[in-house]
């Protein structure tokens, strides 16, 4: 293994990748809409484009909110961010029938990196169920001394590929894609906000652990 080297400009950019491709499917789900209204007058095709439009902006909308908190500055330095307000965008991930979705926490203020911890492991908590089930996520303690506990179960459950090695900022070619930049950003929060993550998994279900140090 070897010590992944990304220097901020490469950061930046992968970022960004992972937001446009979760945003990219709804936006283009409303052109398709959009064009069906153009070009076709069947009231029964008007109707399905509208609701498409409708279902796909109210996606696109719940990703972006999360995003902004997930990986956006979420106000200033040393900033806190309201539990009750994740909660609110992290719901938003789960609008369609696919994944169903079940929160735990108390309403308190925490940093906003481990809150950003927080959102960051709910969405690698998806990545491990690709045929969907249910992810259930566990706040316990204070923003002093806290753990994180989010369960996802599902067909096929897995713990994403070298998720050990890119939460430590390790891959075997010292380099990390589009594709393992969420686990390796996850990683990086973890130690700006003092906390350590494990993944275990039982049967069909993942489970991913994170507890201040």
């Amino acid at each position: 293994m070897a010590t992944i080297s990304l220097d901020s400009l490469d950061l930046a950019a992968l970022l960004c990748s992972r937001v446009c491709h979760d945003v990219i499917s709804p936006v283009g789900a409303i052109v398709n809409g959009l064009e069906v209204l153009e070009d076709d007058n069947d009231a029964s095709m008007r109707e399905f484009a509208l609701d498409l439009i409708q279902k796909s902006a109210r996606q696109a909308s719940a990703r972006l909110q999360f995003a902004r908190l997930a990986f956006g500055a979420a106000g200033s330095a040393g900033a806190s961010i309201d539990l009750g307000d994740a909660e609110q965008v992290a719901r938003g991930l789960f609008l369609d029938d696919k994944i169903s979705f079940a929160w735990s926490a108390p309403r308190l203020l925490f940093p906003k990196n481990r809150v950003k911890l927080l959102l960051n492991l709910i969405m690698i908590a998806i990545t491990a169920i690709p045929r969907g089930g249910s992810i259930a996520a566990n706040v316990s303690g204070d923003a002093e001394r806290c753990e994180f506990i989010i369960k996802a179960k599902g067909l096929n459950a897995r713990i994403p590929a070298h998720s050990e090695a890119l939460l430590a900022g390790d891959s075997e070619s010292g380099t990390v894609d589009a594709h393992g930049i969420q686990i390796y950003y996850a990683g990086m929060i973890a130690r700006a906000s003092g906390m350590s993550i494990a993944f275990s998994i039982e049967g069909d279900e993942v489970t991913i652990r994170a507890v201040t140090e």
